[in-house]
């Protein structure tokens, strides 16, 4: 397994190396649940169903530990992180104290890629229907492609990891027992947000990010 291109959000073409597709494989998994909280990493077997060595795997596994998909304990080896409400509760606060503000920052600037990014998230979370997955991933692209909207690569990285290992999975999670009308009317709410963000109103934006965010606290779906 080599170096290899992998399109990106932007359209243009990232590098993946072998520790790449090994982080990239494992993360997907963890959030799929494929890998559930808790479970043990076994290196030996998973490098060799991964078909690398053990150096690129221990990279990812070290990459995927630094964002709080997994915890490395010494000669205990990597096992994928159990969350508990109270680190839920955390990222959810870090959640409202980072998207309204992004939102604003967004507005201020609404540039037509990141408004047409928001803009496909929404239609891909209104066609998913009764496909969880699908939703799922449409909901969390949604949030990125607000905060990256504000043209600050540190906001968009900071988001990034509180999506994928500490908000993400547990919403993959919980909305499987949400009803598809539920996830419409969050596609209508992220639509009203990008509508503020392209008319440049950044008061409405931060505000209905921020109401959109504390409607759904860390007990429930999001």
């Amino acid at each position: 397994m080599g170096l290899s291109s992998h399109p990106s959000q932007s359209g243009r073409l990232r590098i993946l190396s072998v520790v790449d597709h090994v982080y990239e494989a494992l993360r997907d998994r963890i959030l799929a649940g494929s890998i559930p909280p808790g479970a043990r990493l076994r290196q030996a077997a998973l490098a060799e169903e991964l078909g690398v060595s053990r150096t690129p795997l221990r990279e990812a596994l070290r990459r995927l530990s630094a964002e709080g998909f997994v915890e490395l304990a010494p000669n205990q080896g990597a096992t994928v992180t159990q969350l508990d409400l109270g680190d839920m509760r955390h990222a959810w606060t870090a959640r409202i104290a980072l998207e309204p503000g992004a939102a604003r920052v967004a507005a201020q600037d609404h540039g037509p890629e990141g408004i047409a990014r928001m803009r496909l998230a929404v239609e891909q979370q209104r066609t998913a229907g009764a496909d969880r997955t699908a939703g799922f991933a449409a909901n969390r692209e949604f949030h990125i492609a607000l905060v990256a909207a504000s043209g600050n690569p540190h906001l968009t990285r900071f988001i990034e990891t509180l999506w994928v290992p500490r908000i993400g999975a547990p919403i993959y999670r919980a909305q499987a027992a949400e009803a598809p009308p539920a996830m419409a009317a969050w596609a209508e709410e992220h639509d009203r947000i990008t509508d503020a963000v392209a008319a440049g109103d950044a008061d409405l934006a931060e505000r209905l990010t921020r109401t959109h965010i504390a409607a759904y606290p860390p007990v429930g779906p999001r």
